[in-house]
């Protein structure tokens, strides 16, 4: 059977959620819970969620606590992507990243062209990968988490994705690191 003729299987992700804000709290986190919300809604599971100020250290902190926990496949940051002095995820995200996924950010930027016009240039959305693990930092608005998911990542963490897509490159993401 051709490979385009084939049906794949769903296989669930689990995934980690990083709101990086110095005001909210689990009770008040909306822009989290838009993205558990989605992940749960498509399959996946809650691998962890916590909430960490605005320091790159502590976020970064986080991420690398992540990568190295086998039991994270994606870990999906919201906040501190924008300008001021206080936004430094995406410094804290490139401090552990090993590729940089740049289209992630271009993608990001055209889809929300479409919903928020050029005020789309003021987000520094990124994703990477570090250790086999995805890394993604988006805005910290509900709107932006659901652009993001709806446009992008529950296709490209979903297996049956076709022409690809994240999930069928897991095994290769270490094997630079294998030995030969």
């Amino acid at each position: 059977m051709p490979e385009s003729a084939q049906v794949r299987e769903f296989m669930p992700v689990r995934i980690a959620v990083l709101t990086v804000s110095d005001t909210r709290s689990m009770e008040d986190d909306r822009s989290g819970q838009v993205l558990v919300d989605r992940l749960s809604e498509a399959g996946h599971v809650l691998a962890d969620r916590r909430i960490v100020e605005d320091d790159r250290a502590a976020i970064g902190a986080h991420l690398r606590d992540w990568i190295a926990n086998p039991d994270v496949d994606v870990v999906i940051s919201t906040g501190g992507t924008g300008l001021t002095g206080r936004d430094v995820t995406v410094e804290a995200h490139r401090d552990v990243y090993e590729k940089e996924i740049d289209a992630f950010g271009t993608v990001f930027t055209i889809v929300s062209m479409k919903k928020i016009g050029t005020s789309a240039v003021q987000s520094r959305a990124t994703g990477g990968v570090a250790g086999g693990t995805y890394l993604f930092a988006l805005p910290g608005s509900p709107g932006a988490c659901k652009d993001a998911w709806d446009e992008i990542l529950c296709h490209q963490l979903d297996y049956r994705h076709k022409p690809c897509n994240f999930v069928e490159i897991f095994p290769r993401l270490t094997e630079n690191q294998r030995r030969k």
